[in-house]
């Protein structure tokens, strides 16, 4: 300023006077609404500061409030609550049901809606000793039972094995009612001896396995996880882990699981065994950017039927061995954000033995096509493009179960039927949209999820291990030795929306 008034000063010499005169009247006026607009500028600015620190002020108190709601640094809660439309078309195929002729027909559902709520806690209880546990409630809009998404109650006895009927394995996974349920619970001891191993027990976290987890825009379930293309089943289990420290091999472990699928009870009347099953998993590098993960698992004597633990037919139909291999890549900054990949392959195998359930399936075969040992195979891939700027995350997956494929994930996130043990081609666009929101919780995260599935059934019998699979095309109300459990569906659709809150 007071190099401004010397210029001036100076320039009043050189300057005639009218000239001066009228110049300086102008400057000064000029002056005058500047230094108005400067005052103007700093009240903006000094609102806008106490706008600011207002709210860190109040988000501060919230993150404190969470904090003490928390409870002490022994004890973690958090959660997640999902909201989801579906809406539901397909059509099935003249088959002979149960000795019953039964043209084919259209299904719908325009609009069904849930309620998904789970709650997860964390305790340390000891120096190496924790314990986790996830609750669990998932409810139908306008219904407090199975039924509208089993239809075990239409008459047709339903139209997939997974989805027939509420049992162990999905119980908690499957819309149902507003109880909330116990979906895990299991304690781990960890650095045994102060060698890197661990053993955990109880209620297992063995649903949403890697890589279904990257559509729902979850987290990677992480050591305590199996893979979910082929196991999708919550169970009851143990697992005894290694995790050695290899520098060629970062993040490498490896597990032995062990797992119940069915208790049978005092059944020495007709011999009936518990189903059991033995899993080896074994993760030789495991980065943010690699992930490569191998498993095999055997179930023995598995149960005719999951749900019939009085009735005198059920039986054990044999054993199934299952293999499966999957890498995970993610590559950082392909344009405007990063590409996530996966590709996943597996193999089933069943041993059956002689038994059969209601005197005509065994372990995927009948009388007509007689006792053999079968082998199905399943290829699996997709990829998620993640945008930083807008937090739009967009996927596509594909995947195809040949005639034999067997998976175990009951406990799929997809309504229709696991798509993972569908015999045929199921194909999956998503668009993810997070909302901007500073988290406040731990996991705090919110986002929107609109996808479409498409399943084009060639063969009979996804996801189950009842009787021989048969060609859908080849089926008529009539057809000898080809008698269905369940009526056959040749194609589906979903178009599905969810709104999802974490915490």
């Amino acid at each position: 300023m007071k190099k401004f008034l010397a210029v001036l000063i100076s320039l009043s010499f050189i300057l005639p006077l009218p000239a001066l005169a009228a110049d300086q009247a102008d400057i000064l006026q000029k002056m005058e609404a500047l230094s108005k607009e400067l005052d103007r500028l700093k009240q903006q600015m000094q609102e806008m500061k106490q706008k600011e620190a207002a709210k860190e002020e109040r988000i501060t108190v919230v993150e404190k409030k969470a904090e003490e709601a928390a409870g002490p640094s022994w004890l973690e809660i958090g959660g997640d609550y999902r909201f989801r439309m579906d809406n539901l078309t397909g059509k099935t195929h003249d088959a002979n049901v149960q000795g019953t002729g039964v043209s084919g027909k259209y299904l719908a559902n325009d609009s069904l809606l849930t309620n998904r709520f789970g709650l997860n806690l964390k305790a340390k209880a000891t120096e190496d000793i924790q314990v986790k546990a996830r609750l669990l409630m998932y409810k139908l809009w306008g219904m407090d039972r199975a039924d509208s998404v089993t239809n075990s109650g239409n008459g047709s006895n339903g139209f997939f094995a997974d989805k027939n009927s509420i049992f162990d394995a999905n119980i908690g996974h499957t819309p149902q009612d507003n109880t909330l349920r116990v979906d895990q619970a299991y304690a781990t001891w960890s650095n045994i001896g102060g060698a890197p191993v661990w053993f955990s027990v109880g209620r297992r976290p063995s649903t949403g396995g890697i890589p279904t987890n990257i559509r729902q825009n979850m987290e990677k379930v992480g050591t305590a996880g199996v893979p979910g293309f082929l196991v999708d089943w919550a169970f009851d289990g143990l697992t005894l882990g290694y995790a050695p420290d290899i520098e060629m091999l970062p993040g490498a472990y490896a597990k032995l699981c062990y797992g119940k699928g069915f208790e049978s009870g005092l059944r020495a009347n007709n011999g009936l065994k518990d189903t059991d099953m033995l899993g080896l998993n074994v993760v030789p590098y495991d980065t943010d950017n690699l992930h490569f993960e191998l498993q095999w698992n055997r179930a023995y004597n598995i149960m005719a039927s999951a749900t019939d633990v009085r009735g005198t037919a059920n039986t054990n139909v044999g054993d199934v061995d299952q293999y499966g291999a999957i890498v995970v890549g993610k590559i950082d900054k392909v344009g405007p954000g990063d590409l996530n990949l996966f590709l996943a392959g597996a193999t089933s195998k069943t041993k059956p033995n002689t038994h059969k359930y209601n005197n005509t399936w065994g372990l995927l075969w009948d009388d007509y096509e007689g006792k053999k040992e079968r082998t199905g195979n399943l290829i699996y891939l997709g990829g998620r493009y993640d945008i930083k700027s807008t937090l739009t995350k967009i996927g596509l997956e594909y995947n195809r179960g040949s005639k034999n494929w067997l998976a175990f994930a009951p406990a799929s996130d997809d309504m229709w039927t696991t798509k993972l043990g569908t015999r045929g081609d199921v194909y999956e666009v998503y668009i993810i949209q997070e909302l901007n929101k500073k988290p406040i919780s731990k996991r705090g995260k919110a986002f929107f999820r609109l996808g479409y599935q498409l399943y084009d059934f060639t063969y009979t019998g996804s996801q189950n291990w009842l009787g021989a699979p048969y060609r859908i095309t080849d089926l008529t109300r009539t057809g000898p030795g080809t008698m269905q459990m369940f009526q056959p569906v040749k194609t589906a659709k979903d178009i599905y929306l969810t709104f999802d809150v974490l915490f």
